[in-house]
């Protein structure tokens, strides 16, 4: 009998370990990090982003208008529960003559890192807005240019050019500080008066960045990326020299832990609170015209403000039209922010 309590006693504390170390395993499980969840639009959208210090570096280029020069802000992330702080470099253009210029911040579409140079994509337009009347900005994104590397998770970095974007558009408020360290006051920005242009991929972190914000910054997008995500990017996978086979394994990885609609810009078109006026050439063989005729009637279905123009034999840089592309996105700025 007394053999018979010891091994109903000995059961019993098997059992309960069993329902001990599977409820570890449960919990472990509901506690799983997922460091990449804080990027999901509905996190963005309630971050705080910072508003950091602006600083004008070096000249670059000047004429009897406009100076082109350096720009410098960091971004401030958590990593491993420690706060660090990453450089962004970019470009500024700024008006030669004595006044208040609202500001317009432009995002680019892909460079290859080995040919990248500070204001590519976007500093033809960005002089021509300069010329007529506004500052204009640009980032270099993080690894290009001066600024500091990305993470080394691939994903990461793409979301990474939403923050730091975020963080700019939060930062603009000290930009006369940098602006009055180089022309003593002369040259102001009017920081309550901002637009946003943006070509290609620039295109759909402009609409990433209108959606987590919600704010009133009258856009201009040049043949924009506007497919959901990862989708976006597999259509280019021709251009990898594996053929896009690494970047497929990247996102079968993410989407093993991640629900991938969480991160898609085409899910949260209901969020803009801004007008836009989108430019699509029908010679485009990076971004398909379907895809901006798609946004088109996407936005247009939510009632969104949209001025939509299709531009005939127009290539990807809107070439031969770009000269009536950049004066309708000027007056469009002139209507919306003068």
């Amino acid at each position: 009998m007394k053999k018979l309590g010891i091994g109903l006693l000995i059961i019993l504390i098997i059992l309960g370990l069993f329902f001990i170390l599977k409820d570890v395993d449960r919990q472990k499980e509901r506690v799983k990090e997922k460091p990449l969840a804080k990027y999901t639009f509905e996190n963005l959208k309630k971050k705080q982003f910072l508003s950091l210090p602006v600083a004008l570096g070096h000249v670059l280029d000047e004429d009897e208008n406009i100076i082109s020069q350096m720009f410098y802000f960091n971004i401030r992330e958590t990593i491993d529960g420690k706060s660090m702080h990453r450089k962004v470099s970019g470009l500024i253009n700024v008006p030669k003559l004595e006044g208040t210029y609202p500001v317009i911040v432009m995002m680019r579409g892909f460079v290859p890192k080995e040919i990248y140079t500070t204001g590519i994509g976007t500093q033809r337009a960005g002089e021509f807005f300069a010329q007529n009347g506004f500052i204009t900005i640009a980032q270099d994104f993080l690894g290009y240019g001066q600024s500091e590397n990305p993470s080394g998770n691939s994903i990461e970095e793409r979301f990474q050019t939403h923050t730091t974007t975020l963080t700019l558009l939060s930062s603009l408020v000290n930009l006369n500080n940098g602006l009055d360290a180089s022309y003593s006051g002369k040259i102001k920005a009017d920081t309550s008066k901002v637009g946003i242009w943006g070509h290609s991929n620039g295109g759909q972190i402009a609409l990433s960045v209108l959606e987590i914000t919600g704010k009133n910054y009258p856009t201009v997008l040049w043949a924009p990326v506007s497919k959901p995500f990862p989708y976006s990017i597999f259509f280019f996978m021709d251009d990898f020299d594996d053929h896009g086979k690494a970047l497929r394994k990247v996102v079968a990885n993410f989407e093993n832990d991640y629900d991938i609609e969480l991160y898609s810009p085409s899910n949260f078109y209901s969020w803009i609170n801004a007008p836009i006026q989108i430019h699509q050439g029908t010679a485009d063989d990076s971004v398909p015209p379907k895809w901006s005729d798609q946004l088109n009637k996407d936005l247009e279905k939510l009632g969104k403000y949209i001025e939509y123009f299709v531009y005939p034999g127009a290539d990807h840089n809107l070439l031969p039209g770009w000269e009536t592309a950049v004066q309708r996105s000027l007056d469009f700025y002139k209507q919306k922010l003068l």
